[in-house]
């Protein structure tokens, strides 16, 4: 099974890197993905690689040159916009209950420039103690585990998982304070 995967991955690489096959694989790449600037670069970078290191004789460097014409001809026409993917990426991750400081360390991973992504959120209505609330639902953790008897005893875990999402201590003993009833 392993082999077979390994064939045919290695058929996809295999093909012949051109301007144009690179052109077709990041319109695969952004028809199903939003993307930054930085990871369009670098899934481009790997597929060349990937074909470089199975053909020794291919010239890595003019495709190098191809890759930065081509995203730079995708950022003018708009197909990729680090404000826009940022933006998306703040509301979901908001949504989902992270951290400002997971938040804005996600977009740094992604090539977004620091000042960009503070901008961007700061521009967002957001709660601290609700987005650790709603993490805490997500997990049913504090105030919303199912058993009551075993809040106590949790404390220590919920705090924990709290924390690593990157809340601070003082929002994160407000959430395992806090009670629905009141």
């Amino acid at each position: 099974m392993l082999l077979e995967v390994k064939k045919e991955y290695n058929k996809k690489i295999l093909k012949k890197i051109t301007p144009q096959r690179l052109k077709n694989i990041a319109l695969y790449y952004l028809k199903r993905f939003e993307t930054s600037e930085y990871n369009l670069r670098s899934v481009l970078k790997r597929r060349i690689d990937d074909y470089a290191y199975w053909n020794k004789e291919f010239d890595k460097k003019e495709a190098y040159r191809w890759l930065d014409d081509l995203v730079k001809d995708f950022v003018r026409l708009g197909y990729v916009n680090d404000e826009r993917f940022a933006e998306i990426r703040i509301r979901g991750y908001l949504a989902q209950g992270k951290s400002p400081r997971y938040i804005l360390n996600k977009l740094k991973e992604k090539g977004i420039d620091e000042d960009l992504a503070n901008k961007l959120l700061n521009e967002q209505e957001y709660d601290d103690f609700e987005s650790a609330l709603n993490l805490a639902k997500k997990k049913k953790i504090g105030p919303y585990c199912m058993d009551k008897n075993l809040r106590k005893e949790r404390r220590n875990k919920d705090m924990g998982v709290l924390i690593r999402a990157g809340f601070d201590y003082d929002v994160v003993l407000k959430v395992l304070e806090f009670d629905e009833e009141e």
